[in-house]
């Protein structure tokens, strides 16, 4: 059975416009009632990565939120805004403040609809979710369209991560930090969410050295919609110019027929999506697919070819928050400056995800220089 995606362009954030282009992309895969039950309680999750004003391009921006907001009130929806803020480590970073400066809190009290915090959760296997996802009919996500250190995209399956409570998050960094075990996670967590429609903001979006302050921000103008998120993470990854199956989270959700990755088994709504491709993304520096090495090679090199976080020390304001982050405690402050113990570092590159200053850059193995990652 093919899945359908809407891709609809919008040339900004202004928010009539966004609106507008919010509803065509609901409406062209049969309007908001193909997946919301109406009078239905309905959890709306954004991506809300760090405490960062709209403009940073790094969350999803509020207008976006606002949209889908309103298409839910239209059929009379109990509508509930939240998400767990990926800043790990020995503390979580204020939520409030994250709400509050990604403009998420200002545009749910514009609306009257409550934001709520993931602080209740209910296991879930391994990992503990958010109670909310019990508590609710249906599940709305809403990630931003961003390259990303660790998966290469963070994309509909990974903004899912975010359900995750707490600093819960540390654990499964530091028992799943090999990339192929952490993907396997994120798909368990697919899994178990499985969202009844994602709405992907890329009007502006993030490449290079992604999810956070270390990124490049990309003028795309574009708005995903879809229920299949392995269908939708498909598109995008062809967007940013890599193939599917080298984004493993979508080569684990292919494996367990948890969604269509195959191009003729996608039905694309709206835009043509051949218009939709433009220039190649600037991957992350970590990023094999960078120099189109075939997978058996790949799979040959990964163990000598290493990437390892380091801190540039001119943007560096030592607010510590990458000593947060860090699920192994290998960051500590030095008199010259921070200082990594390589030895027990895992490169997880949570520390430059949580980086306020965009001050950790990517120190690459002998061997990666020697072949020209």
């Amino acid at each position: 059975m093919k899945s359908s995606v809407s891709i609809i362009k919008c040339a900004s954030y202004e928010q009539r416009l966004v609106e507008t282009s919010v509803r065509r992309a609901v409406d062209s895969l049969g309007g908001i009632a193909v997946f919301i039950r109406p009078g239905s309680r309905v959890l709306v999750k954004p991506n809300l990565l760090m405490a960062k004003e709209p403009e940073f391009g790094i969350d999803t921006h509020p207008e976006v939120i606002r949209a889908v907001i309103r298409i839910l009130k239209e059929i009379k929806c109990n509508i509930l805004v939240g998400d767990g803020p990926s800043v790990w480590g020995k503390q979580i970073e204020n939520v409030d403040e994250v709400y509050r400066r990604s403009g998420a809190k200002r545009i749910c009290d514009e609306e009257n609809v409550e934001m709520v915090k993931f602080d209740k959760r209910k296991w879930h296997g391994q990992f503990p979710l958010t109670s909310y996802l019990n508590e609710c009919d249906h599940l709305i996500n809403i990630p931003k369209f961003k390259t990303h250190e660790l998966t290469l995209l963070t994309g509909a399956i990974k903004n899912l991560f975010g359900l995750v409570c707490g600093t819960y998050k540390t654990e499964l960094h530091k028992n799943h930090f090999e990339i192929n075990d952490f993907s396997r996670v994120l798909v368990d967590i697919y899994e178990k969410s499985k969202p009844a429609l994602t709405v992907v903001d890329g009007i502006v979006a993030m490449e290079g050295d992604g999810p956070a302050t270390s990124g490049k921000l990309r003028n795309l103008n574009l708005l995903l919609a879809g229920s299949d998120c392995v269908a939708i993470d498909t598109l995008m990854s062809k967007i940013i110019g890599v193939e599917p199956m080298d984004v493993i989270t979508i080569k684990e959700a292919v494996s367990r027929k948890l969604g269509n990755a195959n191009m003729e088994e996608i039905e694309v709504l709206g835009e043509r999506f051949e218009d939709c491709l433009g220039r190649p993304f600037l991957l992350p520096s970590t990023s094999f697919a960078r120099k189109k090495i075939p997978l058996p090679i790949v799979n040959i090199i990964r163990r000598l070819v290493k990437y390892y976080p380091f801190v540039y020390e001119k943007n560096c304001i030592r607010c510590q928050a990458c000593m947060d982050a860090c699920p192994k405690n290998v960051i500590s402050m030095r008199p010259y400056g921070m200082h990594f113990d390589y030895k027990k570092c895992i490169a997880c590159f949570c520390c430059q995800e949580a980086c306020p200053a965009s001050a950790i850059k990517v120190k690459k193995s002998l061997v990666a220089k020697l072949i020209g990652l």
